[in-house]
């Protein structure tokens, strides 16, 4: 008889004073997954689906989601240490993480500073902070607010400029595969506060000492994060690799993501 999968289990955990609301699916080898600034774990859904064999661990980020936001906005660092102390609630030692966009940072933070608990790397979407290739003055603007997330068809409009890659041609892509459709408005304070949790922050000078293995994903036509950041980037890891997605955008984590889960599934070894 064959068995069912387990049921995927959500919960908030206390960790550093806060309420992170947490979400655990799957079976196999644990993975952390950190989001996109003002996004929720249903976000990651496409992504999630895709990698069988993983148990994927995923969280809202103070102020998105269910998560409520902080009175301050809290750096990298304790934000890192935040999640430390989350595993440890949940009861994982070391996990796999992977980091999209504004989560790439937080996770290279946390690799760095909690090496121990990160066995292996994924940046996708990834930027190295201030020092890198800044999106475009209208990206800029475009993502000084969430407005995105609360107006769907605000959202459809600016998809192409915002996010590049097969929404250029075809927008309307979130809305039919409904990659969107249970997302939650990030609170104005939190999604400032994530904003701000980056400001003067940049990776580059210790990239060269971060020791796991580690895996970049990046598409070509990223208006955020430019492919010339993932390329610096892969020359500072030492033990890293690049894996560019041809037409590839910032969300294409979520769009292509049956064509890159098999990437990251034989590079964490499952």
């Amino acid at each position: 008889m064959e068995r069912e999968a387990p049921q995927p289990s959500y919960q908030f955990v206390e960790a550093g004073g806060l309420r992170l609301w947490t979400s655990v699916r799957g079976q196999g080898r644990p993975l952390l997954l950190v989001n996109g600034i003002g996004a929720t774990v249903e976000l990651l859904d496409p992504i999630r689906d895709a990698l069988e064999g993983v148990r994927t661990i995923a969280f809202d980020a103070p102020g998105a989601g269910r998560s409520p936001a902080t009175c301050l906005p809290l750096r990298l660092r304790s934000l890192a240490r935040l999640l430390a102390e989350m595993l440890d609630r949940l009861g994982y030692a070391q996990v796999d993480v992977m980091g999209a966009s504004w989560g790439s940072a937080l996770a290279q933070e946390l690799a760095w500073r909690y090496p121990a608990r990160v066995r292996r790397l994924i940046l996708a979407a990834a930027t190295p902070g201030w020092i890198g290739l800044p999106p475009s003055l209208t990206g800029f603007a475009l993502l000084a607010t969430p407005w995105r997330y609360r107006f769907p068809s605000l959202r459809e409009r600016v998809a192409p400029i915002l996010y590049g890659g097969e929404l250029r041609d075809d927008p309307g892509i979130l809305r039919r595969e409904g990659i969107l459709r249970t997302i939650r408005p990030p609170t104005f304070r939190g999604y400032l506060n994530q904003g701000a949790a980056m400001l003067g922050w940049t990776s580059l000078p210790w990239l060269w000492r971060v020791t796991q293995p580690t895996l970049i994903v990046a598409g070509d036509d990223d208006p955020i994060t430019p492919l010339f950041n993932s390329r610096m980037m892969a020359r500072f890891i030492p033990d890293s690799r690049l894996y560019v997605i041809k037409g590839g955008g910032h969300l294409s984590l979520l769009t292509r993501a049956r064509e890159i889960a098999p990437v990251i599934l034989e590079f964490v070894g499952q």
